[in-house]
């Protein structure tokens, strides 16, 4: 959907984009002009061109800065490109410097056109996003290598809780969550001259948003230069969505400019070596392919070195603790000889840095385990050996059991392609792939677009605050799928983050600042004064960080972290430092101080109490009877936890990931807990006191009703006790059985059953107003007949004290009911003097009345009896002596006249105490037998 140039100033202006410019309308298009005076000359920009021929020494992109330079024009209005290139090549290090080069020789030329005026404090900067922390301090430290600069100095990064910028920082690198947060608190990005999107290809949930965020910003800001980069050949794509803001081709808006080069890969060998085992399990990666990986990476790094002596080797395995696992198998058989280095995000910054730098000189060989982290946004130096796993950690959610989390799946053929090639980036190379070209082949040709897949609370958030509810007008690469961002705005609606229009609440905008998931935002705000500042923010630091809980227990890692005895603690303390100072400015901490009053949180529970309050709707309780590894969420999923963790046989939990599994480690429930805190049932409670509910249960059980007294935390039982219902809390449990299984909870009598079938009769021969009987028309109408004794059922009476005759009689029209004996009679009277019983056809068939009959009674009887004025013959089932059908027929004249003398050939030997005339006509009928004639 595209958005108008007036709605889109409106939504900009409510968030004071260009708070120093001046907007003008011409001819019904928006422009943009800077407010003139007297900008300052000395834009620290002017001081500083970049060296861009001993920056590009060697590097292949460089062939391509000419066709860059002349696709980004800022003179002429053409400031938006995307540059297509091969992991390798150097276009994260080039492009940066060329755009600030490029905007200096704007300002210089002139042309009649103002750069923005800055100030000291407020330089005009190139920010450059990359997926990762690793990755940006890395491309920060590379730039500032080759520019003979300090880190912080004209080159500089902010990631997460670290930032080395001064006033005289040109290239900011930074991840994208950070440049989201700054566009939200600045629209117009006041400070920046251009912002570089790295990696689009990887289409990360936060780099989409960017693109379509910073398209919109284009379209007021025309001074703002906007690069997108990717390694992959969908680059047409991006270029036509920022060209045009919504990704068609409207107003004679075109694509923008795209600026490729060739791949700077040296010759690869690319060998296979799949495991005799498989790779996944239901357990997730088994053991031995990890085995295969790790003796299949030190045996081919053994190999390499004798010809290459310093060549390093990178292993890709899918997540953190297969990394340690990798890792130390390699170190075990390897030997002192080589450095095994482990690389993802969970490690010190320090260690990460380390993994990724070049080897010291003299160093020892070294093999580096990596996550994808090392995939694509990063050369890691020396790197002539690529061990490949095949398989890669993604985001999936799973909306039936309202859970979202990482799963292991085999990677797609691009990102394959990509961990290859980083043995072919400094000179010939060679890639191991454990696993076979047929797995290559069926893998994914693309990664699955993380906004497809992921959960979006943290993205609707930032939406709405951005003024587009929903996506709705923002040019994404892909919409957002409609149910997921439905259930995210659900739960910005319970945290008051939205209003029932979606748009963003103050409550929200304090939320969106916090640097974690909006749950976790509002369990800080929350849970301060109850538990203590210190506790929540170490709580939230503790979830929303990248920290494995062994066992899944995170008060165990809370332990570690606090004693340092974790490498995470670093991260860890800087992040709850934050938290501190954001929770201890929130104003809301004195309304949870109030709070306090009435809520006592044990310290045990302090941790779980938090977590409780950011998912209540994972607050779960142990399942009695099933092992103490078995447990009930709230939302009412099952979910196991991992075999041996220390949690286990604990009563309460509060879970703050749960995840998709099978096997062992999900005790049969089809989901793992990968991290829980324990509580009290009192604390889970206070925390997820909305779920809360007190209802007696009533139900109708083998002919009765019977009630329980439940107390409920979502669907987990607190309690349940027997009660005697009252009448009116009886009357939903009757309600309830008689819709599922119908009338027949109660039963029809035979008088009930005969009536009825007597009324069904007559309603389909008369119609109106003999009432239908059917079995949906008595249920849709049972307040009309069945009244007295549903209230009786309802107050606990039984159905075996109920017969339904006289409650169809209450249906009978009157006068007309004083026909019914006439119009279908119970009984017909015969030849002989009996009264037979009329059988009537059932009220959903069109059958006909039946008398069954023994043939001697009826001797005779020539005209066959009709019923309902005359409008139905009655069918007879003439029977034997014994009682067994002998003729079927509705007309007795033309029987005695015909078949008769067949059955009594047949019959008179058989019975010959019963008498069988020759002429039936004039013979006597008779129930008896000749003697007792």
């Amino acid at each position: 959907m595209s958005i108008g140039p007036l709605l889109l100033v409106r939504r900009l202006w409510s968030k004071g984009v260009g708070r120093s410019q001046v907007r003008t309308r011409e001819n019904g298009a928006v422009s943009t002009q800077h407010s003139t005076g007297n900008p300052d000359r000395s834009n620290v920009l002017a001081k500083a061109p970049f060296n861009l021929e001993h920056i590009g020494a060697g590097l292949v992109f460089a062939e391509a800065l000419p066709d860059l330079a002349g696709a980004l024009d800022p003179a002429n209005g053409k400031n938006a490109a995307v540059v297509q290139a091969p992991p390798g090549t150097g276009k994260t290090t080039l492009v940066p410097p060329l755009l600030a080069n490029l905007l200096v020789s704007q300002e210089s030329a002139g042309e009649g056109r103002t750069a923005p005026a800055v100030t000291a404090e407020m330089p005009q900067r190139i920010v450059v996003t990359q997926p990762r922390r690793v990755a940006a301090r890395s491309a920060a430290r590379r730039l500032a290598a080759l520019d003979n600069s300090r880190v912080g100095a004209r080159i500089g990064y902010t990631v997460r809780g670290e930032s080395h910028t001064s006033p005289e920082t040109i290239i900011e690198f930074v991840t994208p969550g950070i440049l989201l947060r700054r566009l939200l608190a600045d629209p117009g990005l006041e400070g920046t001259s251009a912002v570089v999107l790295d990696e689009v290809h990887e289409r990360g949930l936060e780099t989409d948003l960017l693109l379509g965020m910073l398209t919109e910003v284009r379209q007021l800001r025309d001074d703002l230069t906007l690069v997108a980069m990717s390694a992959t050949l969908d680059a047409p794509r991006f270029a036509a969505l920022i060209g045009s803001g919504d990704g068609s081709e409207r107003d004679g808006a075109s694509p923008v400019p795209v600026v490729g080069c060739a791949s700077a890969l040296y010759p690869l060998d690319v060998r296979w070596a799949p495991a005799p085992s498989l790779r996944l399990d239901e357990h997730g990666v088994t053991r031995s392919f990890l085995h295969h990986v790790a003796d299949t990476a030190a045996a081919a790094h053994s190999e390499l070195l004798a010809g290459n002596p310093e060549a390093d080797a990178l292993v890709f395995v899918p997540g953190a603790w297969e990394v340690s696992h990798v890792a130390a198998r390699i170190r075990s058989s390897a030997g002192a000889g080589t450095e095994v280095l482990e690389l993802h995000g969970q490690i010190d910054p320090r260690e990460q840095d380390r993994a990724v730098s070049g080897r010291s000189a003299g160093g020892k060989p070294r093999i580096i385990v990596s996550t994808s982290l090392a995939e694509s946004s990063l050369t890691v130096p020396g790197v002539r050996l690529v061990i490949d796993s095949g398989l890669a950690r993604e985001p999936r959610r799973d909306a039936a059991r309202g859970m979202s989390g990482l799963v292991t799946v085999s990677c797609s053929r691009a990102s394959a392609e990509q961990r290859a090639g980083r043995a072919a980036r400094q000179g010939p190379g060679r890639v191991v792939r454990c696993y076979d070209e047929r797995t290559f082949g069926a893998a994914p040709a693309h990664q699955t677009p993380e906004i497809s897949v992921a959960d979006l609370t943290a993205a609707a958030l930032v939406l709405a605050c951005w003024g587009a509810p929903g996506g709705e007008g923002l040019a994404l690469p892909d919409a957002p799928p409609h149910r997921a961002m439905e259930d995210a705005q659900i739960v910005l609606r319970d945290l008051g983050a939205v209003d029932a229009s979606g748009a963003v609440t103050p409550m929200g905008k304090t939320l969106a600042g916090i640097p974690a998931d909006p749950r976790l935002a509002r369990a800080l705000l929350d849970g301060s004064g109850v538990v203590g500042v210190r506790t929540a923010a170490e709580t939230v630091a503790l979830v929303s960080g990248d920290h494995r809980a062994p066992g899944a227990d995170l008060t165990r890692l809370l332990t570690a972290l606090r004693s340092g005895r974790d490498p995470g603690e670093r991260r860890w303390s800087e992040d709850v430092r934050r938290m501190e100072s954001i929770a201890r400015r929130d104003a809301r901490r004195e309304e949870a101080a109030r709070r306090k009053e009435s809520l006592d949180v044990a310290a045990t529970d302090a941790v779980g109490f938090v977590i409780g309050l950011a998912f209540p709707d994972r607050i779960a309780r142990r399942v009695p009877g099933e092992g103490p590894e078995r447990y009930l969420l709230s939302s009412g999923t099952r979910a196991g936890l991992p075999a041996g963790s220390p949690l286990t046989g604990h009563e309460w939990l509060a879970v703050a990931e749960v995840t998709r599994a099978q096997g062992r480690d999900a005790a049969g429930t089809g989901a793992v807990i990968r991290s829980a805190a324990p509580l009290s049932e009192e604390a889970a409670a206070s925390a997820a006191r909305h779920l809360l509910t007190d209802t007696l249960e009533a139900r109708f059980v083998s002919g009765r009703v019977t009630a329980r007294r439940e107390r409920r935390l979502g669907a987990i039982v607190l309690s349940s006790t027997p009660v005697r219902p009252s009448a009116e809390e009886g009357k939903p449990a009757v309600a309830r059985a008689l819709a599922s299984e119908g009338l027949g909870v109660i039963g029809f009598s035979p008088a009930a059953d005969s009536l009825r079938r007597r009324m069904a009769l007559i309603r389909r021969e008369l119609g109106e107003p003999w009432p239908d009987v059917s079995e949906p028309a008595l249920l849709a109408r049972l307040e009309d007949w069945l009244a007295p004794e549903l209230n009786a059922l309802a107050a606990g009476a039984s159905v075996n004290g109920i017969d339904l005759t006289e409650p169809l009689r209450r249906l009978l029209p009157w006068p007309e009911a004083s026909q019914l004996a006439e119009l279908a009679p119970e009984r017909l009277a015969v030849p002989s003097g009996s009264h037979v019983r009329i059988t009537y056809p059932d009220p959903d068939d069109d059958g006909r009345p039946v008398v069954a009959v023994k043939l001697q009674e009826c001797f005779g009887w020539a005209e066959t009896p009709r019923l309902v004025h005359g409008r139905v013959p009655v069918l007879f089932h003439l029977l034997s002596p014994a009682r067994q059908p002998l003729a079927v027929t509705d007309d007795l004249a033309s029987f005695w006249a015909g078949p008769y003398q067949q059955v009594r050939a047949q019959m008179r030997g058989r019975y010959p105490k019963h008498p069988w005339p020759e002429d039936p006509w004039s013979a006597k009928a008779t129930a008896k037998t000749k003697a007792r004639m």
